[in-house]
């Protein structure tokens, strides 16, 4: 199985639009950080999680000539907004692009993108086909198993993934018991940190490092990075041993 982080920035991206902070001044390309998303590509499948208004030039980055599926974790703006471009894939495969995402959200891209989901669309647009899924039960692509695990995102319901041994975090805040059980012996963990400081929706750096070091993983990577978290090569000199700031481009292979 191998990994692609496509995107590590919060809704805003890095740099900040008018931001004249070190880290949006930075010329170094780690600390450039397009909105957050990540690709899982396992015998011979590629699966995306979230699609984001970044989406196209993610795909363009990764040299993707076929996708098979999208998880989308929530329903904000920043892991969404991008399902228009679907379409190339759509004309390859000739196909509908699997979704799998909870009810909440598929209402809500119904409201949002009424466009694809028209009962006679226009020539041309997005072909999707939603799959409801939720925290309770364990769900196949292409015949690849993937755990659901719920996180809160302030009071928003979010959903994480586990497939193998890799889970991929998001936007949290806070995480049950029961769902964390579900990361036990998980090897390689990628969870968001915003910042520093306490956050009403998401955990700070203090809070994912404490996290991290309750699941114990053997490598975790932190994603969805605000510019207020500092240079990507300072951050990551400061950060426990098999802990590192993720960027766009990371990838990493593990064993199923």
């Amino acid at each position: 199985m191998k990994v692609r982080i496509l995107g590590t920035g919060t809704s805003q991206g890095i740099p900040v639009i008018g931001c004249e902070c070190e880290v949006c001044l930075s010329e170094n390309p780690k600390d450039k950080r397009l909105r957050v998303a990540a690709l899982i590509q396992i015998n011979g499948k590629s699966i995306a999680i979230d699609c984001g208004p970044d989406f196209r030039q993610q795909m363009l980055s990764a040299k993707l000539s076929g996708l098979d599926a999208i998880l989308i974790t929530h329903e904000h703006n920043d892991h969404i907004v991008g399902i228009d471009d679907v379409r190339p894939f759509n004309f390859m495969k000739k196909q509908d692009m699997p979704v799998f995402t909870t009810e909440r959200v598929i209402k809500c891209l119904h409201q949002r993108f009424a466009y694809i989901f028209d009962k006679d669309p226009y020539p041309g647009a997005p072909m999707v086909h939603l799959h409801p899924i939720d925290k309770q039960q364990a769900f196949e692509v292409e015949g690849i198993k993937i755990v659901p695990i719920e996180v809160m995102h302030g009071k928003l319901p979010v959903l994480g993934f586990r497939v193998g041994d890799f889970a991929y975090l998001t936007d949290i805040k806070t995480i049950t018991a029961e769902e964390k059980a579900k990361l036990v012996g998980v090897h390689t963990l990628v969870v968001s940190a915003l910042h520093h400081k306490e956050h009403h929706s998401h955990m700070n750096l203090n809070q994912a490092l404490a996290l991290i070091a309750e699941l114990k993983p053997e490598r975790a990577f932190l994603t969805h990075i605000s510019h207020r978290m500092g240079l990507h090569d300072e951050v990551n000199q400061e950060l426990p041993k098999g802990v590192q700031l993720a960027f766009d481009g990371l990838e990493f292979e593990l064993s199923h």
